[in-house]
Parts: structure tokens; sequence; C-alpha cells
């Protein structure tokens, strides 16, 4: 029944997204502020998917910011890089080159006002990289990371990756940890269930803070629910 309920939750969310992909192109060309409705349009989309076919619900521990802020979350599943979009209202979020490549997709991702981050490491691509999330801080939006740089498995605690410390500094924004359990419903590898995913929004963290201190606390805030 599980994994027929995974087919069936698939099948609708990836029709769906079929048309709201190819027609991105079309609804870029009404502005960029009207495209993120779109692009968190489709955020809603994947949620209602979520809930009503996958039996997936979403629960709060705290809250997000109300101004522009730096967020840096635990990354298990796929599930909350779609939440996020939509609880944080359009954020610009962090996201790898290889993915800004795919056709259509890759571009509307761009439209829609992404960070790439090339993790070849280069200095001159971790500096264009700090200057748009200091651009979109200024702009008024959260800027969103997924520190550990990929999706991991219950129990794992990766080191963070690099960028996050010059992130931290560049923008100048308070940072907020984000811990999350979402692999219990949604695992890197295995089928997907029903059941009730935790988002716990951290004590946010002033602007200013030494690279070691900012990392380790980011490190055990975000892992609050990795057990």
């Amino acid at each position: 029944m599980g994994r027929l309920r995974e087919r069936i939750f698939k099948a609708v969310f990836y029709t769906g997204s079929v048309p709201i992909v190819l027609l991105s192109p079309v609804a870029a060309l009404f502005g960029q502020r009207l495209f993120r409705h779109w692009v968190v349009g489709w955020t809603r989309y994947h949620g209602w998917c979520a809930r009503n076919v996958m039996g997936i619900r979403t629960r709060f521990e705290g809250q997000p910011l109300n101004g522009p802020a730096l967020y840096a979350a635990k990354h298990q599943s796929f599930y909350e890089t779609f939440e996020l979009v939509r609880l944080l209202d359009a954020p610009a979020v962090v996201m790898r080159q290889e993915y800004s490549r795919i056709p259509v997709w890759g571009w509307a991702a761009k439209r829609y006002g992404v960070i790439v981050i090339d993790r070849s490491g280069s200095a001159s691509a971790l500096r264009q990289m700090m200057r748009e999330a200091k651009a979109a801080g200024a702009a008024g939006r959260p800027v969103v990371i997924f520190p550990e740089g990929t999706r991991t498995r219950l129990g794992e605690t990766p080191p963070l990756q690099a960028g996050l410390a010059g992130l931290y500094r560049a923008v100048g924004l308070p940072l907020v940890p984000i811990a999350l359990d979402s692999v219990c419903v949604w695992p890197k590898q295995g089928d997907m269930h029903p059941g009730v995913v935790t988002f716990r929004f951290g004590t946010p963290i002033e602007a200013g803070l030494g690279r070691d201190e900012i990392e380790a606390r980011v490190l055990r805030e975000i892992n609050h629910l990795n057990t």
C-alpha cells in the first residue's frame, strides 16, 4: 500500500509540474516579482500533493523572523526545499551549479533569483555567491542555505561546507538554524510514507561572530532532531 501511495503521489505531482515548469518562460515575461509568486504557487501545489496524496504534514517549533535573515537548514530530502520556499515566501536559495544547467528548470531557477554556488570552490565563484546573497538580503529577501551541501541520512552529521561562514559575514544578517526530520517520511534511499515533518527554528544568532563559533552553533542546532 505504501509503495502504491508513493507512486500515485509522484504521478500526480510530476504530471501537474510539467505544465508549471514549461510555462515558466511565459510567466517570467510578467516580471520577476510575479514570477516568484508563480514559483511559490508550485511549492504550494507540492504541499497539497504531500498532504492529500502522500499523507505528509508539517509542524513547526519556533518561527521565522519577520525581517530578512540567513537560514541554515538541515537537508534530508527534497521535501524541505519546497516547504522552505513556500514558508519563507520566495527566499533566495543557495543552489548547486549542476541544478542550474537543467533545461528550462535551470533557466527558471535563475530567473527566480537563486544563488548558484560552484562546488569547485574557486575564489571568484565564492565572491560572486556572497555578492548575490548580500544583494538579496539588502532587497529584503531571506537567504536559505543547506550548509552540509547534500542530503543526509538519519544520524549523519557531515562537516559544514566552507561557504557558510563567508556567506554569514557577507550578508551581515541574523542567522537562524533550522533542524528538521524529513528523513523519517522521505528518506534519501527507501520508500516514502505518511507522517509528520517537524521544522524547528532555532534561536537567531546575531551577526558578527567568528567562523569557529558560528559553525559550531549551526552544526549543533541543525542536528537537534537528527536522532
